[in-house]
């Protein structure tokens, strides 16, 4: 008996699974239809992306090479439809390097201006280095509080930038010729362990110089007298 139970127990799954298929059949394959699709078409992209991404990084080292072969104004332009065109961050890095070959070009004005457009973007890091750009751009022209104002946020105690933000400030003073106060900023600088060591050394050597007396004005050189005249016989 528990046999034939069975039998109509499979019967009765059998006429339910029939009839759930003719009802949703159609929207099963749809479903599978479209996760395969879905498949596919992440797989593309990833492929897209990929190819994308090795694209950019030839076109960057190009235009490195371009910067590096002291053809700023070319490099500036390459790197700039690099910025419109490159995928993530080829194109962020790309607008600071277009910006960078902007200033070695001689091209200050537009450099900050460049500098300034990725200083109020939305990337932090690149912000901050975009502002230290624009200070060292504008350090021999620019007045001190306005240096003071342009790095404020990177002065913050708290902020990974504060020594290269003070850095620009200590030459500045140097550069109007507050020797006391670029002294005092450089020394400062050179123990500050939380700086980069470069930076380290450059500050020492200009607290050295300083101390040295190598801000001191000695005057014009003489002018070289003139040979004496042949003598006549």
């Amino acid at each position: 008996m528990s046999d034939i139970f069975r039998e109509i127990e499979e019967e009765v799954r059998r006429d339910r699974y029939e009839q759930l298929w003719k009802q949703y059949g159609d929207y099963i394959i749809a479903a599978v239809a479209l996760l395969v699709i879905a498949v596919a078409g992440f797989e593309l992209w990833r492929y897209y992306d990929a190819r994308q991404r090795l694209r950019a990084s030839d076109e960057y080292q190009a235009a490195a090479a371009l910067l590096n072969s002291n053809k700023p104004l070319d490099a500036a332009a390459a790197f700039a439809q690099l910025a419109k065109d490159a995928p993530g961050g080829y194109a962020q890095v790309s607008q600071l390097q277009a910006a960078d070959a902007l200033l070695a070009a001689g091209k200050t004005d537009a450099a900050v201006a460049a500098y300034k457009k990725i200083e109020g973007g939305s990337d932090e890091m690149l912000a901050a280095v975009a502002r230290l750009r624009i200070g060292w751009a504008i350090v021999d022209t620019a007045p001190r509080l306005e240096l003071e104002t342009l790095l404020a946020p990177l002065t913050d105690p708290a902020s990974p930038w504060k020594p290269m933000a003070r850095e620009i400030l200590a030459y500045s003073d140097y550069h109007m010729g507050a020797a006391k106060e670029a002294l005092t900023a450089y020394e400062g600088l050179a123990a500050d362990k939380d700086a980069p060591l470069g930076l380290r050394q450059r500050s020492e050597a200009m607290a050295t110089f300083l101390k040295g007396g190598g801000d001191n004005d000695y005057g014009a050189l003489p002018k070289e007298s003139a040979p004496p005249a042949p003598a006549h016989h």
